[in-house]
């Protein structure tokens, strides 16, 4: 079970406020305002057009730039995380079932994500947090995942970047990795037995 951002899509909120408003206009942006929560609150399920008349309330001179991320969130992808995505394949050629489980506001996955990484086409299920009205680290987001994968907790490897996302999966009894590159994620997953070594060509 993966998180999508960080560890197989690379995300640089930057990145898309930049392309709206210029650099020095987004660095003053993320140097002003607290980013991180205003965006966890789409994530758990707030709508943008709720999430902007917020930012215009608190933070009227800011909302450009918050209209900037939500208008060109696609240049906020930045790109697939360096080897990740093979790992998925090999897991899919294995026969693995592959889910995931991601922080990300429901407009912006569903506009975007299928899109654009054809990798995800693979997965048996994405819970995204914003569809949901949970977003991680809650419990309930870990447990609905578990159900809608059909398996025990302890059969699931959730994989994230975030620590503290990986010990709430750990207490509701998944196998937690925390993801640092590709390489040892390939090394941690041999190691468990649920990948060979090298990659898989076939599926079997």
């Amino acid at each position: 079970m993966f998180d999508l951002g960080g560890v197989l899509i690379g995300w640089d909120p930057a990145a898309a406020v930049r392309h709206g408003v210029g650099e020095e206009e987004a660095r003053r942006f993320f140097a002003e305002f607290d980013f991180a929560s205003w965006n966890h609150a789409q994530d758990a399920g707030r709508t943008w057009d709720d999430g902007l008349a917020e930012l215009e309330r608190t933070h009227p001179h800011l909302l450009p730039h918050g209209r900037a991320y939500r208008a060109h969130f696609g240049h906020a992808l930045v790109g697939e995380i360096p080897g990740t995505p093979q790992v998925v394949r090999d897991l899919h050629a294995r026969g693995v079932p592959i889910f995931g489980l991601t922080n990300w506001s429901d407009e912006l996955f569903h506009d975007y994500a299928p899109q654009r990484f054809d990798f995800l086409a693979l997965f048996d299920d994405i819970v995204v947090s914003g569809t949901e009205g949970l977003a991680k680290p809650d419990p309930g987001i870990y447990r609905l995942a578990i159900e809608r994968s059909g398996l025990p907790a302890e059969r699931l490897v959730f994989v994230d970047d975030r620590a503290e996302n990986v010990v709430a999966a750990e207490a509701v009894g998944m196998r937690g990795i925390h993801f640092t590159d590709a390489e040892a994620l390939r090394a941690t997953l041999v190691d468990l037995g649920v990948l060979a070594p090298g990659r898989e060509t076939h599926r079997r």
